[in-house]
C-alpha cells in the first residue's frame, strides 16, 4: 500500500469529521473509531504523516486556521526578501532553478513542445506530473477532481504540445517535487509555461515562505499593479505547477481561505502540512 496517497485519504477524512462539528474538538478515540482503526494506531499513522499529534492538528484544520495564518504569518511580497523570510521556507531552502517559455512560443498553443507525464503518489493523494527536459511544469492533484478531470485539465493548457507517459524519465522530477529528505536534494528545476502577466504573479508566489501566507491584493501590489487583483486571482488559478508554486498560501483579506483548483480540502491540508512541519 502506498503511505503517501494511504496518509492523505486519512487526513481528508480526519478534515470532513473535524468540518462536520463545526469547531468542536474531537478526541482521538472518537475520530479512530470511526475511521475504524485502533487509537493506538491512528496516532501513529497521522503523528507519522503530520509530525504532530491529532490533537495539536486539530488546531490547524480549525475553520478559523486561516484568519490566524493571516494574523500571525501574513507576508507582505514587497518586504518579504529584506527581513529574511523567503529563505525560510521549505522550498526556499532549496536552490530553484526556473526558467520562463518566451511569449511568442507560448502564444503557439504548446507547438513543439515535448511533455512527458505519469501518475504518482504525493502526501496530498494522486498527483499528475508533468515535465519537459528543463524541468517540472504541472503538477495536478486528482484528490478531488479524479483523474480522469485532471488529466483533460492539464492536456487543455497546452492544447498543441505532445504528451508522452514516461514514469521513468519523470522519476527523477518526482524526486524533486515530494523528497524523502530535505538535506541532499538535487536542483529543483522549474519550467513555467503561460503568458507574461501569469508568469509575473507566479514567481511572486515563490516569495511566499512555507509556513506562511498572503492575499491577492498583497501581490497585485508586489507586480506592480495594484488594480489587477481580479487578474492576479485568475492567474493564481491557473498556476500548473501547484503545491512547488505555492498558490495555496494565497488567501483573501477576510481570512478566508478563497478558492483551491484541486478542491478546497486540498488547500486546506497543505496549509496545516506545513504548519506542522515549520512548528
Amino acid at each position: 500500500m502506498d503511505e503517501n496517497g494511504y496518509h492523505y485519504q486519512l487526513m481528508r477524512r480526519a478534515i470532513a469529521l473535524i468540518d462536520a462539528e463545526d469547531g468542536r474538538s474531537r478526541t482521538l478515540e472518537e475520530i479512530a473509531e470511526e475511521m475504524n482503526l485502533s487509537p493506538a494506531h491512528f496516532q501513529r499513522l497521522f503523528s507519522r504523516w503530520a509530525g504532530v499529534s491529532p490533537k495539536r492538528y486539530q488546531q490547524w484544520l480549525a475553520l478559523d486556521h486561516a484568519k490566524r495564518l493571516l494574523a500571525e504569518r501574513h507576508t507582505m511580497l514587497d518586504t518579504a526578501d529584506a527581513v529574511g523570510l523567503s529563505g525560510s521556507g521549505r522550498l526556499h531552502d532549496l536552490f530553484v532553478r526556473w526558467e520562463a517559455m518566451s511569449p511568442g512560443d507560448y502564444a503557439k498553443g504548446g507547438g513543439g513542445l515535448e511533455i512527458f507525464w505519469g501518475w504518482i503518489e504525493s502526501p496530498f493523494g494522486p498527483a499528475l506530473l508533468m515535465a519537459t527536459g528543463k524541468g517540472i511544469c504541472g503538477i495536478g492533484f486528482a484528490a478531488e477532481t479524479g483523474a480522469e478531470a485532471t488529466m483533460s485539465d492539464m492536456l487543455s493548457r497546452w492544447p498543441k504540445a505532445h504528451f508522452t507517459e514516461d514514469p521513468v524519465a519523470l522519476q527523477p522530477y518526482a524526486e524533486q517535487a515530494f523528497p524523502r529528505e530535505r538535506s541532499n536534494n538535487p536542483p529543483l528545476q522549474l519550467f513555467l509555461i503561460g503568458a507574461p502577466f501569469q508568469i509575473k504573479v507566479w514567481e511572486a508566489l515563490m516569495r511566499i515562505p512555507t509556513g506562511h501566507v498572503t492575499t491577492y491584493a498583497d501581490i497585485a501590489d508586489a507586480i506592480g499593479n495594484p488594480r489587477a487583483v481580479r487578474a492576479v486571482g485568475t492567474a493564481v488559478g491557473r498556476n500548473p505547477i501547484s503545491w512547488l508554486i505555492p498558490c495555496h498560501r494565497v488567501l483573501r483579506k477576510s481570512g478566508g481561505l478563497g478558492g483551491y483548483h484541486w478542491g478546497l480540502p486540498v488547500k486546506r491540508t497543505m496549509l496545516a502540512w506545513e504548519a506542522a512541519e515549520t512548528a
